[in-house]
Parts: structure tokens; sequence; C-alpha cells
């Protein structure tokens, strides 16, 4: 099942974000410190990066790093700021926080950890722009305890943008074509069988379960699947706002990277 999280690693964001066009970083700075005080409401030891004009994007840390079992696999772009942002999450996993890492050898993969999805019992590593099948190989010999399942993405998105968990053995998905066509590749090739939480709006979809809670986005962001999610969860749930700082991401995912506490954390 699913592990306990104690730590989330997220990156403050860079004014250097300005440079890619009509995006009011203020309000995705406030938007983004409500994230983290979220976070760190709900049980959380938030970890706060510093942002590094150099990197943007850097932001979205759920790209650079798969963590699994105290274990991080570093992610691999064909971007060279994608790689670099991989190479810092690498040294700060390693050498700050103790965890073991692994690097992809081989030069062909392509792995971004948006397209990660850990049920807990298994993967489901999204095919698409960002993570081949090289990738989807990496995270197989990283995990080899787990079934790990490629399916494929088409379009721009990464897997979790589609597909993320609700729950124990619960996937939440949308009832647009894409993701429908996705959940029924997922079905036919899962090792264990999951309940679907579904919901109107394509980016409803993408919502964090962290220890029991349910995080997902505001009703002026998802007014449909916010009455959905008020008449079919029975479980804790929390909203936020992230409609600034998620514009050039999956969503709520993307922005954090969920840790369990294996060793002594060290402060950065």
């Amino acid at each position: 099942m699913s592990p306990k999280y104690t730590h989330a690693i997220v990156a403050r964001i860079s004014n250097a974000l300005l440079e890619t066009g009509d995006f009011d970083v203020q309000l995705a700075k406030q938007q983004h410190e409500q994230y983290c005080t979220l976070l760190r409401e709900i049980g959380l030891d938030v970890i706060e990066l510093p942002p590094d004009d150099a990197l943007p994007e850097g932001v979205f840390v759920e790209s650079s790093a798969v963590v699994c079992n105290g274990v991080a696999l570093i992610g691999r772009s064909e971007n060279p700021k994608r790689r670099r942002e991989a190479e810092s999450m690498a040294i700060i996993l390693k050498k700050e926080l103790d965890i073991p890492v692994i690097e992809i050898d081989d030069p062909h993969a392509q792995l971004d950890g948006g397209d990660v999805l850990f049920t807990g019992r298994e993967f489901f590593i999204g095919i698409s722009s960002f993570t081949n099948e090289e990738g989807a190989r990496a995270v197989a010999m990283a995990y080899p305890e787990y079934p790990v399942t490629p399916i494929r993405v088409n379009g721009c998105k990464r897997l979790k943008y589609y597909v993320t968990m609700a729950g124990p053995d619960v996937l939440c998905v949308s009832t647009s074509a894409t993701c429908q066509e996705i959940v029924k590749r997922m079905e036919r090739e899962a090792s264990f069988t999951y309940q679907k939480l579904t919901l109107p709006e394509e980016s409803a979809a993408n919502m964090l379960y962290i220890n029991g809670t349910i995080v997902h986005r505001s009703p002026a962001e998802i007014p449909e699947a916010y009455k959905t999610l008020k008449e079919k969860i029975d479980i804790p749930t929390r909203n936020i706002n992230i409609s600034e700082f998620s514009q050039f991401s999956s969503g709520l995912t993307s922005a954090c990277l969920l840790l369990r506490r294996w060793k002594s954390i060290r402060s950065i």
C-alpha cells in the first residue's frame, strides 16, 4: 500500500519565468506559498529550495526524479535545462538528504517524473513526448519489486495530467476522450484491480493523495468536478487555486516531490 509521506521537496518560483510569456509571476508566487502552507497543514515537512534564474521551470520538481522505497531514480531529458534540474536534484537528494540515487546510464532514455504513476502496488509509465520505452525500463530496473507497465500517452501532456491516485486503489480520471483511452489501456494491462473516480473537467484528474487527505484544485477552476467530489468523497479533502503557477505543468503533483522518512533528514 502507499507509504506514509513525511516530507515534500518544493522549489520557489524564479522571476525568470516571466520570460516564458503572458505570466503573472507575483500571483504565481502567492499561489505557490499557499500550496506550501497547505502541505504543511496536512502534516508534511516542506523543504523549500531557492529559486534558480538559470532554470526558470525548476519549480516543477516532479519532472526531475522518482522516489520510492527510500531510493531516488533521477529523471533524464533531451532538454539541457531540464537535465540540469535533474542533476541539481540528484545532488540535493544524495548529499543533503542522504537518499540513495540511481542515475540512468542509457543515453537514449528519457524519463520525466510526471509520467510515473505509482499506485502503491505497481508503476504505470506514460510513454509520451517526455518519456520513452528506455525510460520505462529504467524504472523497472530501479524498482524490480513492483510490476512496471508502459502506457502510451498521446498529445503534449504527461500521464499524471490525466490519471492520479484518489485513495488506496482508486484512480482519479476524467471523462475526456484522451483520458478514457489511457484508462482503458491501464485496465487491460494492470496487475491489480482499481476503482475509479471520474470527474468532468480534464484538469481535475490531477490531484494529490497524501496520507488520507485529497488535495484538489479550487471550485473556481473545476466547478463541475468540485460538485462531484463533494458528493462522492467521504475522506478529508483540501482545495487550492493553482491557476497561474500550474500553467506549464501537469498540475498539483508537478510542484512537489513526496518523500518518506527513511533516515534522519538534515535541514538544508
